[in-house]
Order: structure tokens, then sequence, then C-alpha cells
């Protein structure tokens, strides 16, 4: 009896048990399906996709590492402490606001990025609370950067520079609050309730009720926030280059 080689073929022209068919014809291993690496852009991802869900105070590294399929010391590796995610997320929000083209309009480019910022508060109706946190990303000095170049253009300087920045940001952020307050609301009619509320006491806010406070059929939040915006502007230019 004569023992062939693993591979080599019988003096009957047959393979050998042993041998493996050929390569063609073989099966892919199976492997198991390893993680995406934990990075610092992962970690961003998550935070806002639980910050949209959960918002601010549903936020904990034990449920972030939890929503990655990781440890939460596997966090920490990329991350100290919760106020680090928040002001990460906070700095991707920004992100998605387009800086525009420098125009020949510093006032239109000044609105073009102011209406830009306040849709992207709205998307994320956590933000506008996190803004008033330090704001050093480089999202957030980038379209600050741009905000400023637009004013001087405008013939802001000095502390007309700091006061025109600062009304502008602050409208941005408490427009954007107050209207993802309202959104959020657990009532879906609790605005015209309020204003019902107004109108059958006319005559303890009769001011109020013949404004048409808080009525949305009267005029919307996009076309007040636009006239409040063009006042600040106004008000931004009063010393500047009047276009």
């Amino acid at each position: 009896m004569t023992t062939a080689e693993p591979g080599v073929p019988t003096s009957a022209g047959r393979r050998d048990s042993r041998t493996p068919p050929p390569v063609w014809l073989r099966a892919e291993p199976s492997r198991t399906r390893r993680k995406p690496p934990l990075t610092l852009e992962r970690i961003v991802d998550a935070a806002v996709a639980l910050l949209d869900e959960l918002g601010v105070e549903g936020l904990t590294m034990r449920c972030l590492a939890q929503q990655l399929d990781v440890t939460a010391t596997a966090l920490y590796w990329h991350v100290k402490t919760k106020d680090d995610v928040l002001d990460l997320a906070v700095d991707r929000i920004f992100g998605d606001v387009p800086i525009p083209n420098v125009s020949d309009s510093w006032l239109e480019d000044t609105r073009v990025l102011a209406r830009a910022w306040r849709g992207a508060m709205l998307r994320h109706p956590w933000a506008p609370s996190l803004v008033g946190r330090p704001m050093l990303g480089p999202n957030v000095l980038a379209r600050t950067e741009f905000l400023q170049s637009a004013l001087v253009r405008g013939g802001c300087h000095g502390r007309q520079l700091a006061v025109a920045t600062r009304m502008l940001a602050n409208y941005v952020i408490g427009a954007s609050l107050t209207e993802a307050t309202w959104h959020r609301s657990a009532d879906p009619h609790a605005r015209a309730a309020a204003r019902d509320h107004i109108a059958a006491s006319a005559n303890a806010y009769p001011t109020l009720n013949a404004s048409g406070h808080l009525d949305d059929t009267r005029w919307n939040d996009d076309l007040l926030f636009e006239e409040g915006l063009n006042g600040i502007l106004l008000a931004a230019a009063r010393t500047g280059t009047p276009e």
C-alpha cells in the first residue's frame, strides 16, 4: 500500500481525501466583524444624536458609551468630562452653518449667516441653551470671524463692533431658544392656548391683545425674526457706511 503526499494525485488519478479543493472552489472563511475604531468624530456624532433625542439632561457618559457599544472607560481616552462632549457637540452644530461667500453687501452677508445660524439652532433645540459656554471651537471661531469681518466692512470698530457682535449673537440665540422651547412643548396647541388666555383677559392686557402678542396667524416666527434682524443691523450701521 502506497501513501500519497497531500495534494499529489494517486496513481489512479484521484485526489487524496485530505487534499483541499482548488482555491476557486473554497468557501471564504467566516470572519468576526470588528467594531469600527472609537474616534472623537464617532463620539461627537453619537452625542449629537442623543442630544437631539434626549436633550442635555438625558445625555450621560454611560448612555453615550452604550450608544457606541464601548465601555465608559474607553470614552475617557478621548474626552475627560461631559462638558467636553457638550463643547464638541455645540461646535459640530456650528459646523452645519455654511460660511457665506463674501459679497459686496455686508448687510446681506450678515443676514445669510444669521439665518443659517438660527436654522441650525432650531434643528438641534438643545443647542441654544449651551451657546453661553466658552466658544473656542474652530467652527464657532470661523463663523464669528466672518460675522465681525462683515460688521467691520459696515463701519463697526472698537466698542461698537463688540456691541454689534453681542446684539446679533444674543438675538439669534434668544430667538432660537424661545422658538425651540415652544416647539418642544408637549401640547402642540400651547401657543394658541396662551393667545386665547390673553384675548380672554383683554381688559387686563389691552396692549398685548391689540398687538396680536403670540398670534401666529397674524405674523409667524420667520417674519418676526427677519424684522428683528433688520432692526439690529440698522442699529449696527448707524455710524457705519450706509448702503
